[in-house]
């Protein structure tokens, strides 16, 4: 297959990507009505292990990992709870669609992370990119923060912590497959949320509760699990057929993905200001990726031939 017959197939699991991850929060959000926003969190790494597992043994991937890979794997589960707990608890009361804007500012979070943590150079444009960016992000959370309180800034933890989430996938990239990843971060998660729900029962502290689920409540937290499952083993495949350069603006449609889906089972719709707020992080985002695109050019460019001597 060529590079060209390769980027058709990433590009519609990108889209597929799009389209499938906003069912997670409408999943989540449905099961946070009858369960605590832990026991939600929870499900969803139960459900993503269990479907996993038979998926890494098909395709006969390898279930051991070295000791960096572990340690790995352990702080990508704890950022990947930490953001999946946090963007659940804010649409348990807010639109799918304001929360989600509100955690698109994790590619600025990256950036900043990358310039001021890491030493890596970045110019004026994208840290002016950056700044516009956040300006869109307050757009949103003005009239969410007047409406739900503290809650609007929830997605502002969630971006934190994806944020982290991906530069650590990016690290564990380096000594494991992403299928088998998937399957290693699950029960990870498992490991890591099953004595804090149990702490949060004895303690009876709020959200930080294991309560087992009834009705069409457990239908909810398995399709919490099956959505995360199926949309992140198609980016991971979308990722594999085309470079990120080429996906990575495809990823702002999960905004009107989110919007439609919140506003047919929800009845949700965003308010003028979240529209603009939203425009100016999209705007800001694909400015900021046509500066990496450049940037990434820059870098690959052969160097001029050295002058030659008189």
């Amino acid at each position: 297959m060529s590079d060209q017959d390769r980027i058709l197939p990433g590009i519609m699991l990108m889209l597929g990507f799009c389209t499938i991850a906003p069912l997670i929060d409408v999943a989540s959000k449905l099961a946070a009505q009858g369960v605590p926003v832990g026991t939600v969190t929870l499900g969803r790494y139960v459900a993503q292990m269990l479907l996993m597992l038979p998926i890494v043994a098909l395709m006969g991937q390898p279930f051991g990992m070295t000791r960096r890979a572990l340690w790995l794997t352990f702080a990508r589960a704890a950022v990947s709870i930490a953001a999946t707990y946090t963007f659940v608890a804010a649409i348990q009361h807010m639109p799918i669609a304001d929360a989600l804007a509100i955690a698109f500012v994790e590619p600025f979070i990256i950036l900043l992370i990358g310039y001021f943590f890491m030493g890596e150079e970045v110019g004026p444009r994208r840290i002016g990119a950056s700044v516009v960016g956040f300006m869109g992000v307050l757009c949103v959370i003005q009239p969410s923060f007047a409406r739900f309180g503290a809650v609007a800034l929830y997605p502002l933890g969630s971006a934190i912590s994806f944020a982290l989430y991906i530069l650590l996938t990016r690290a564990l990239s380096r000594h494991m497959h992403p299928i088998p990843m998937q399957l290693h971060t699950a029960w990870a998660a498992v490991v890591l949320m099953l004595p804090v729900l149990a702490l949060g029962g004895t303690f009876e502290i709020g959200q930080f509760q294991l309560v087992p689920p009834t009705g069409i409540f457990w239908l909810w937290c398995f399709c919490v699990g099956l959505a995360a499952t199926v949309s992140h083993m198609s980016m991971s495949y979308a990722l594999k057929f085309a470079p990120s350069s080429t996906l990575a603006p495809l990823h702002y449609f999960e905004i009107l993905t989110a919007t439609l889906f919140g506003y047919l089972v929800f009845g949700d719709f965003p308010n003028a200001l979240t529209w603009v707020g939203i425009a100016i992080i999209t705007s800001s985002g694909l400015y900021l990726i046509h500066r990496e695109r450049l940037a990434a050019k820059a870098r690959k460019a052969p160097l001029p031939d050295a002058p030659l001597g008189p």
